[in-house]
């Protein structure tokens, strides 16, 4: 070992140290780490290489690395940080960093290689913070600050892998020759632990991984690093602000960070008998992996070093420019990707403004259609409708967050006819204020290499202006889809299985649309109660089907899923889940008759209220104001004590759920949330406060020995209602009447149907 090597010994103490304060440290940061990768990627791959947008992202790869397989890692780290502080530049060096200026770099490396570790590479040599990696002529290349132009990354990660692969090559052919002196003198030189572990070491292509980190979102106004910075000393320089700004945002305010691992990359390298010639020619001169790295550059010594060097070179370029693409390509999608893409595209078509329904209706579809892009990766805010819904009408919490922050930068304004684009939006910035002057710009620098988003943000706004309300149906009720089925796996994870595995539901939660073959003018909405899910109307709706109306079963919001969703839902939520489904359901009929079972029931009254559209009558079955459980009158101290609890840190709720002994436990939830209760009780109150307001025929069903809603509920109701009203009675003992055909409900609901249906018929004509 020379006295370089032993001057960057790894301290695997130091290094698992590091490793531990790094965990403890994330619980507490605003960054919110994620990893996506094939499984066993992280263990194939030798050679990891990341793009560069912050300085302290770089001991986070390390740390994902070590925490999956267990390797210690080298990192390339820029010189300057050795040059410094003793201190600092020993602890670098004893949790595996080495500068990118060592002497004999790439030999080091691949040693190290050979004995297990990994390697971490940022091959941009730099931070490229405007993010533009593709020139006019679609080429990739990176500014360097350095430099001052545009070039190429680094071939070192390239070299360092087709090298160590002919290596490795030599060493296979010595072993195949059965060369045991060879063998053992290689071993020896590389501190190797025996020939086995070299040769064992040799037999493994080297893997080069690319990783893709993407920050969302971006935040611009000042932290706490950033104020404090300023108020202790004066004349800071704008390089450091404004990283103290962005990289203060990401550790301290909410941000995603999810690095994404491409497919590994080999070298393909094939060796002509003639190169083979050459290269066991060069091979009698190599003592150490010094001198074989000694092969690079533009000349060599001699006319075999000379044509090895241009045989290599052609390879390393092929593998410098797949990852280079990789690196760019893997960008994790956002909202925030998507709309400044859009306007960065009105923008270069000469536009000054766009208005706010092709605004809003061009990222609903672009985003529709991405999600059926495999190759390309999106958030899973993307993914989660829960995230994005609301986007059609520009109230959407992802949308609302970037408009918040492009407006803030002075690039946009909202006016009554749309978004009128700022002229800060068409200036140049320096490299050191563009991230938080333009933002727009980033966000779209990012996404540019990927082909894909460009297409279909092109399409989505020619289709913007065309789109019927049926094609948006289609849209919309896939959302519902992919709404629960996200939240079902969200919520099941290891946290969540102490009151999961305890349920009884084995029925579909997932929401339905049935047409029948034949159009329909009539559409029911189907809406279930509290803990349960669209298939309390299951068999119902399979009728009204055969009897030809389009029907569709609303899921409410936490329903269907987990008891744990439920527990963090509030009632406008589940009304918001029957206004879209209302939507939806609109769009294949003329008429809708909306029908809900008791807290459903509480919900159809109350959007009846807000007077929809075609709705032609709302019919509420055992819809409860008094309950026959005296207990639920507790509801709001237990829910005061869980709130007080939630304050307190490391303290769980007093009582987060009831058990719920249910008439259909393979339906409905057996745990019952108290926040759910709670939320129902304010749901039963502001319903009192609308009756006076629904103005459509209503049909109110109860059951007269119903177990769980006091029947004096219905008359409550009754009379708080100034429309057409029925009442009838159910003779049953049962709550759950509408769930199969035991009770006569079902023909009660079907003349309703027909009576509402034909009085509206009638008006029309």
């Amino acid at each position: 070992m020379t006295h370089m090597d032993s001057d960057f010994d790894l301290n695997e103490d130091t290094y698992n140290w590091c490793v531990r304060s790094f965990h403890t440290l994330r619980k507490t940061l605003g960054v919110n780490v994620k990893v996506h990768h094939d499984e066993g990627l992280t263990q194939q791959g030798d050679i990891f290489l990341f793009n560069h947008f912050a300085r302290f992202e770089t001991i986070i790869p390390p740390y994902i690395i070590h925490q999956a397989t267990g390797a210690y890692c080298r990192s390339v780290a820029d010189h300057e940080l050795f040059a410094g502080n003793h201190r600092v530049s020993s602890f670098l060096r004893k949790v595996g960093a080495v500068p990118n200026t060592m002497p004999g770099l790439l030999p080091f490396l691949a040693g190290e290689i050979l004995k297990g570790r990994k390697v971490v590479i940022f091959p941009e040599g730099g931070m490229v913070k405007d993010r533009q990696v593709l020139d006019d002529q679609g080429e990739y290349n990176i500014y360097s600050r350095t430099a001052e132009e545009r070039r190429k990354h680094h071939k070192g990660a390239s070299v360092l892998a087709l090298t160590l692969d002919i290596f490795k090559r030599r060493i296979l052919s010595l072993h195949q020759r059965d060369d045991l002196a060879r063998l053992d003198r290689w071993a020896r030189t590389l501190k190797m632990p025996s020939v086995a572990a070299l040769i064992k070491a040799a037999s493994k292509p080297t893997a080069v991984v690319p990783g893709t980190i993407t920050f969302y979102p971006l935040h611009i106004d000042e932290n706490a690093f950033s104020r404090t910075a300023e108020s202790w000393t004066k004349g800071l320089s704008r390089q450091f602000m404004e990283e103290l700004v962005i990289e203060g945002n990401i550790l301290l305010k909410d941000t995603d960070m999810d690095i994404r691992l491409g497919e590994a990359l080999y070298t393909h390298k094939k060796w002509p008998w003639w190169e083979r010639m050459l290269l066991e020619r060069y091979f009698k001169k190599v003592r150490s992996l010094d001198d074989l790295f000694n092969l690079r550059g533009e000349r060599g010594e001699d006319w075999t070093e000379r044509m090895l060097i241009k045989c290599i070179s052609k390879e390393t370029k092929r593998i410098r420019d797949l990852s280079m693409k990789a690196l760019y390509t893997g960008i994790t999608v956002n909202l925030s990707h998507l709309a400044s893409s859009l306007i960065l595209c009105m923008v270069k078509a000469g536009k000054s403004s766009i208005d706010l329904k092709t605004f809003h209706y061009t990222l609903y579809l672009a985003l529709k259609k991405l999600q059926k892009q495999k190759e390309v990766a999106l958030h899973r805010s993307l993914y989660w409708p829960d995230r994005y819904r609301g986007l059609i009408e520009g109230h959407c919490t992802e949308l609302d967050r970037f408009l918040t922050t492009i407006k803030s930068a002075g690039l946009i304004e909202l006016t009554d006819q749309g978004y009128h684009f700022l002229p800060p939006l068409y200036e140049e910035f320096h490299f050191d204020e563009v991230r938080i002057s333009n933002p727009i710009l980033i966000y779209a620098n990012e996404v540019a290499p990927i082909p894909a988003v460009k297409s279909i943000m092109n399409e989505a706004l020619e289709e913007a202006h065309t789109l019927s309300e049926l094609d948006l149906a289609e849209l919309l009720f896939d959302d519902e889809i992919r709404a629960h089925d996200w939240n079902r796996q969200h919520f099941h994870k290891v946290k969540h299985a102490d009151v999961n595995d305890q349920e009884t539901a084995t029925q579909s939660g997932a929401p339905y649309l049935l047409l029948p073959k034949q159009k329909s003018s009539v559409g029911v909405l189907l809406v279930h109660g509290l803990l349960a899910s669209p298939s309390e109307w299951t068999h119902y709706a399979h009728k009204l089907k055969d009897d030809g109306y389009a029907v569709l079963g609303v899921r409410l919001a936490g329903h269907g899923t987990s008891p744990w969703d439920l527990h963090e839902r509030t009632w406008p939520e589940w009304l918001k889940s029957i206004e879209r489904c209302y939507r939806i359901l609109a769009a294949h009929c003329d008429q809708v008759v909306v029908m809900g079972f008791s807290s459903g029931g509480v919900l159809a009254l109350i959007h009846a209220s807000e007077w929809p559209d075609n709705l032609a009558g709302i019919a509420s079955i055992n819809a409860p104001i008094k309950f026959q459980d005296a207990k639920i009158a507790f509801v709001p101290l237990l829910q005061g004590l869980n709130k007080m609890a939630s304050w307190l840190p490391l303290v769980d709720d007093v009582v987060p759920f009831r058990d719920n002994d249910s008439e259909h436990p393979d339906i409905n939830y057996r745990a019952m949330p108290i926040q759910a209760l709670n939320e129902l009780r304010i749901m039963i109150d502001e319903m009192q406060r609308r009756l006076p307001e629904v103005q459509v025929p209503v049909l109110l069903i109860q059951a007269d020995k119903d177990p769980v809603v006091h029947p004096d509920s219905v008359q409550s109701i009754y009379g708080k209602l100034a429309t057409d009203c029925q009442l009838k009675w159910i003779a049953s003992d049962q709550h759950g009447i509408v769930t199969d055909q035991g009770s006569n409900s079902w023909d009660v609901l079907d003349k309703f149907i027909t009576h509402v249906t034909e009085k509206e018929e009638a008006k029309s004509a």
